[in-house]
């Protein structure tokens, strides 16, 4: 890669982050909408239990979701050698035509299979996007590399998802999701205008890429994050109704609550970027600790509007502090698939983000109310953690066993 001037450096990373903000609201729009989308889509359904409409509108966001993790090591894989400036125009496309496509489907069942094809680029754009940020921020500042690119996305729940949220409320979510197609066209441009050629990597193969997955630390690393996650999406999935029908307001209070979200999500990134920099493995253990207090705020205090929003605030910026430690530990575990490593971690996210519509839905379709899915949320904070100390002392015996090998070499010479 050349090098550039400080300004076409800066321009370069906006142009990344960019995508990252088009992603973040195509991905969490549905959240806000997800009310008019099943008045519009089930409207029999609907009519007779806004519950179980509302857990069955859920499923776009699964199949988004699902999309995401069947992608993300398959696209990695493949194009890990391909110029990644070319690559990530390319990508960008598939999400303008997915979101279009998604936008002007007929009926419910189109909508989810769009969305599962919308969602196949994310995790390699954010992987290959996080690998050109690295390089043009320099050695020592994976962490933050990554969490620029990431910005892009929680900046999106400021921004994006309740400007998209108001438009849709007001208009119809098929025009919100065309509004999101255009960023994703503008996305598209700036990367072809800032971004520098970046050569892909030319020793990788499809089957070093894989072999990621052969190690057990990776493994515990993917599940980790995809538990840390679920959590997250369990809460925002079905934020609409916990804001109005347990805070009791009204339906325009919903892009308030995702702003204030989306500002906890923003400050959380950042935040996670710089203790990822400084030892990945510790900011994990610190951040679960904080998701689970988060989640145990938001499930008291839901019911008041100061308590709801303390709680999404806290939810957010605990939730996306995760992260860009998990995917900073995902490099420094899987050797030279780096491509792969990148990329995947946002399968493992988007499992979480899976499970937790899915559960929440669950609980909320057994009548247990809508502050059901934040103790669901809470209680994947526990495995979470295990598999984090699982993958902490699989690498620590790993790291024995190596320095062991080092201090026996001289004796067998």
């Amino acid at each position: 890669m050349t090098h550039l001037t400080p300004a076409r450096t800066r321009l370069a990373l906006l142009s990344l982050a960019l995508g990252g903000f088009g992603i973040g609201t195509t991905e969490f729009v549905a959240m806000g909408l997800l009310p008019d989308i099943a008045r519009d889509l089930l409207p029999g359904l609907y009519a007779s239990s806004h519950e179980e409409a509302l857990a069955k509108a859920g499923l776009m966001i699964s199949a988004y979701a699902a999309g995401v993790v069947a992608g993300a090591p398959t696209i990695a894989a493949i194009a890990a050698r391909f110029p990644r400036k070319k690559l990530l125009a390319w990508l960008t496309v598939a999400f303008t035509v997915g979101t279009i496509a998604s936008a002007l489907a007929p009926t419910f069942e189109t909508v989810v299979a769009f969305r599962f094809l919308a969602g196949l680029p994310h995790g390699a754009y954010f992987g290959v996007a996080a690998l050109v940020a690295a390089d043009l921020m320099g050695k020592g500042q994976r962490g933050r590399a990554v969490a620029y690119v990431l910005t892009g996305l929680t900046v999106a729940n400021v921004v994006g998802v309740p400007a998209i949220t108001l438009l849709g409320q007001h208009t119809s979510w098929r025009v919100g999701y065309l509004a999101v197609a255009a960023i994703f066209f503008l996305c598209t441009a700036a990367i072809l205008t800032f971004v520098p050629e970046h050569d892909g990597d030319p020793h990788a193969t499809i089957r070093r890429e894989l072999g990621a997955f052969a190690r057990p630390a990776v493994w515990l690393a993917l599940l980790t994050g995809a538990l840390g996650f679920g959590g997250l999406f369990a809460v925002y999935t079905y934020v609409s109704p916990l804001a109005t029908e347990v805070a009791g307001t009204p339906e325009r209070f919903v892009p308030i609550a995702l702003i204030v979200l989306g500002i906890g999500t923003t400050i959380g990134n950042i935040v996670g970027g710089r203790m990822a920099d400084r030892d990945a493995m510790t900011a994990v253990f610190w951040l679960f600790g904080a998701l689970a207090f988060a989640l145990l705020t938001l499930a008291l205090l839901a019911r008041t509007i100061p308590g709801l929003l303390v709680g999404l605030f806290l939810v957010g910026l605990a939730a996306s502090a995760i992260s860009p430690a998990i995917q900073t530990r995902l490099m420094d575990v899987a050797g030279d698939a780096q491509t792969m490593a990148a990329a995947v971690n946002h399968a493992a996210l988007n499992m979480g983000n899976s499970l937790g519509a899915f559960l929440g839905g669950v609980v909320i379709a057994a009548g247990w109310g809508y502050v059901a899915p934040t103790w669901v949320g809470l209680a994947l904070c526990v495995p979470g953690a295990a598999f984090a100390f699982a993958g902490w002392t699989v690498t620590r015996a790993s790291s024995r066993q190596r320095e062991q090998t080092r201090q026996q070499e001289p004796a067998l010479r």
